[in-house]
């Protein structure tokens, strides 16, 4: 497996209950929903920059 880098992550409280009920749901630690979300996220902004790069060259 692949190195991980550890980061210290500041967050209202708030934010910090709704993701561990949101990781609760989906069966996962909060770390793990944050990272989830995280790779989702890149996922998604990854196909965004692809999509406008080809509509540009059109």
């Amino acid at each position: 497996m692949a190195e991980r880098k550890s980061i210290l992550l500041r967050l209202p409280p708030e934010l910090v209950d709704e993701l561990n009920l949101w990781a609760k749901d989906d069966l996962r630690s909060l770390n793990a929903q944050i990272e989830f979300l995280l790779r989702e996220m890149v996922r998604k902004r990854r196909k965004e920059l692809i999509f406008d790069e080809q509509d540009s060259d059109q």
